[in-house]
């Protein structure tokens, strides 16, 4: 069981030891929050490619006196189109293959978090990734389970994984996993920057396994990415702001739950609370498909979403007895990694990196080590919405790394993996945290529930108390039971900033997890 940790000089933590390891490394050596977090990154793309890895998205916030939020999410190819997936059969957006990759973020992201605000060099962060890369690493149970299960799940949604399977050809419990290839591209990032990734002989290779996968990537889809520097959107609860990011998205998801949380009295932990924060959670999702996508598809703009008139009538809509019903929508979760750090001079970070469903996609670049992600899987092929399939599109982003601000300066750095139950998870850790001022540890290892959109369904971890199962379902929800830390609800990890600037740090008991710092 993960226990909260104080560090005086910095910190660091990821869902997989070896990852924070690699980022504490870089704190001991002098490096700073964004070196730390980049390598932490890079390492845990390695040893857990169910996660994350250089096929993936990224999205950052940074407080370095001033909160900077960061988007690096790839768009739609080019010369894709709704009609072309009607015509191969599909009636609702795949979970996998070549049709549901976007263009990759992650590798520009890196480049443009040293690049402002970095101290060490690439090659230098990602030097404990490449070893862990060549010289391999042994499974543990847990990570032996995701990455079997994440390379079955591709199979059985009917990608043809054999360039996967030459890979990971052993992924038994005790298995020393090498991945060559990726260390090889690794090593020539430092050396040519995030250029050896989006043209060249990599853009090459990636277009090509597209290709045999029945894709319309092309090169000048990759040599077109663009990342932007975003302003993050805010609400109050609790006495603190909150920060997400905006569309595409889900941030204001996550801040239409805790401003509609605050039209209600919940200052106990209870049944009647859990009910409430449920039907809150379904309010805003059902706000999110109807209104969040693409920024340039969007028809309001996400602050309609947090006004006062919007919040007033939507709490309306919320019955504090009955569980309501909304349409359920196909849905696609899956593999993502949220890591946090920060040092000694108040460079503070969270992270978000992902490759979605399974190890994503199931398009595997043998020449590189790639896997590549499958964000658009997130796209709908409903007609006429803000996240409507189509090319050059930005699909509708689960990832909302956040910050916690009191008194203008950052008080929590935190975030969650998780899917479409992330905006949940914030509401969840930060009622704890911030209502009912629960410690780290505690708000993070406390019982979660998640709303399914997918199934309509309640997920709750069997550590709840049974009479509130019972008492649920007389009010309406469709409950599945979970085991005890499963990670569906999620894995988060929190970092919290005392005034004089000491760090408390707790990491989530979902996953193998390490809080870590000096």
């Amino acid at each position: 069981m993960t226990t909260t940790r104080a560090f005086s000089r910095g910190a660091v933590a990821t869902p997989h030891y070896l990852a924070s390891l690699a980022g504490a490394e870089i704190l001991a050596a002098g490096g700073n929050a964004v070196d730390a977090v980049v390598a932490a990154n890079l390492a845990l793309g390695v040893v857990a490619p169910y996660y994350c890895g250089v096929g993936g998205d990224l999205l950052a916030m940074v407080w370095d006196g001033t909160l900077h939020g960061y988007r690096s999410t790839g768009r739609s190819p080019a010369a894709t189109s709704l009609q072309m997936l009607r015509d191969a059969g599909h009636q609702t957006m795949p979970y996998a293959g070549a049709h549901t990759v976007t263009v990759p973020g992650a590798v520009r992201g890196w480049f443009d978090l040293l690049e402002r605000f970095g101290s060490m060099s690439f090659d230098r962060l990602a030097r404990r990734a490449v070893e862990l890369a060549r010289d391999g690493f042994v499974l543990t149970r847990p990570g032996a389970f995701r990455l079997r299960g994440a390379i079955g799940l591709v199979g059985a949604l009917g990608v043809d994984d054999a360039a996967l399977r030459s890979t990971y050809h052993d992924v038994g419990v005790g298995a020393t996993v090498r991945q060559g290839a990726l260390g090889e591209l690794l090593c020539a990032l430092g050396l040519d920057g995030p250029e050896a990734f989006y043209t060249g002989s990599v853009a090459d290779a990636i277009c090509a396994a597209i290709a045999r996968h029945g894709g319309s990537m092309d090169v000048t889809d990759l040599a077109a990415h663009e990342a932007a520097w975003v302003d993050p959107l805010y609400t109050s609860f609790a006495g603190h702001d909150v920060a997400e990011l905006p569309p595409p998205t889900q941030g204001v998801s996550a801040l239409e739950m805790l401003a509609l949380a605050e039209r209600f009295d919940m200052r106990t932990d209870s049944v009647d609370r859990a009910h409430l924060l449920v039907e809150i959670a379904k309010v805003a999702l059902a706000d999110r498909d109807a209104h969040v996508g693409d920024p340039d598809a969007m028809r309001i703009a996400p602050e309609r979403l947090l006004d006062a008139e919007w919040i007033t009538h939507r709490a309306a809509d919320i019955d504090e007895f009955r569980s309501a019903a909304f349409p359920v929508q196909p849905r696609a979760d899956g593999g993502t990694a949220y890591l946090c750090a920060a040092d000694r001079d108040g460079l503070y970070v969270s992270l978000i990196q992902s490759n979605f469903t399974a190890i994503g996609s199931g398009v595997h670049v043998p020449e590189f080590g790639i896997n590549l992600h499958n964000r658009g899987a997130a796209f709908t092929l409903a007609p006429d919405t803000p996240n409507t399939f189509g090319p050059r599109k930005l699909p509708l982003h689960t990832l909302i790394p956040a910050m916690v601000l009191r008194e203008g300066r950052p008080s929590h750095v935190y975030g969650t993996m998780g899917g479409h139950a992330q905006a949940q998870i914030h509401l969840q850790v930060l009622t704890r945290l911030l209502r009912d001022g629960s410690d780290l540890h505690a708000a993070v290892a406390a019982p979660r529930w998640a709303y399914d959109p997918g199934s309509g369904e309640l997920q709750m971890e069997d550590r709840f108390d049974p009479t509130w199962r019972r008492e649920l379902e007389q009010r309406g929800h469709s409950i599945r039971g979970l085991r005890a830390f499963d990670d569906g609800v999620g894995h988060s990890h929190v970092i919290a900033i005392a005034s004089d600037g000491a760090l408390s740090v707790a990491a989530d008991p979902r996953a193998e997890s390490a809080a870590l710092g000096h």
